[in-house]
């Protein structure tokens, strides 16, 4: 759940950056979740001048962490994908690493966010090998092939 009600305001607040994350306490409050639920959807937004009513708070959890990487290891899997010609079908951990390393490919993914997996006991290669074939799950359902 967590995952998929991050953005849950994008729609509503993409045209001012400064405002993600504003709406989203009210909405999920609207729909009956939980202030424990709010709060660890939040943290995705924790630390990114971006996002000032954030920018100051640190994750500190794990779910917090989880939901942070998770986030942001899709997009580095997303670029890397078009960058193939739309092609997850055949991604590996290794190629993945490769682009990880390279930070003038897709710059602005943070590879720190990505490394608070590390906090969960997992390796960046397990999480790499973790995060492809999640998302091969759904290939057809996120444009890819």
């Amino acid at each position: 759940m967590l995952g998929l009600l991050h953005d849950v305001d994008w729609g509503i607040t993409k045209e001012d950056v400064s405002t993600h994350l504003t709406k989203m306490p009210e909405i999920l409050e609207d729909a009956g979740f939980g202030n424990e639920f709010i709060e660890n959807i939040l943290s995705h937004g924790y630390g990114f001048s971006e996002l000032p009513h954030l920018a100051d708070k640190k994750r500190t959890e794990k779910i917090e962490h989880a939901l942070a990487a998770s986030e942001t290891i899709t997009g580095l899997i997303h670029a890397y994908a078009l960058m193939r010609g739309k092609r997850i079908s055949d991604m590996d951990s290794h190629g993945l690493k490769k682009k990880f390393k390279d930070r003038t490919f897709a710059a602005k993914i943070s590879r720190e966010v990505i490394m608070e997996i590390e906090n969960l006991g997992i390796s960046l290669d397990e999480f790499f090998q973790i995060a492809i074939d999640g998302i091969k799950n759904i290939k057809e359902q996120v444009g890819l092939s």
